[in-house]
């Protein structure tokens, strides 16, 4: 784990307001877990999505799924829950 990353204590509680992934090509739990510290990362610090470090997954992937979430209204539940 590195700095900023959730720890699974914080995983457990964010990782049950996420949607389930549907389709063909479902992500493990673990990257999803990935993907969300890639995106936190990225709100926390302000750089760009290109920019982001390789170990949060591909850029691309991590914008995506960002832009999904939001278009879905997972980022309001998430922080009307919390």
């Amino acid at each position: 784990m590195d700095r900023g990353d959730l720890s699974d204590a914080e995983w457990d509680v964010i990782g049950s307001l996420l949607p389930p992934e549907r389709g063909r090509w479902t992500r493990p739990a673990g990257d999803k877990c990935r993907f969300l510290n890639g995106m936190l990362d990225v709100l926390r610090t302000g750089c760009l999505w290109r920019d982001m470090h390789e170990r949060d997954g591909k850029w691309n992937s991590v914008y995506v799924g960002f832009r999904r979430w939001a278009e879905q209204g997972v980022w309001d539940a998430m922080l009307q829950t919390l």
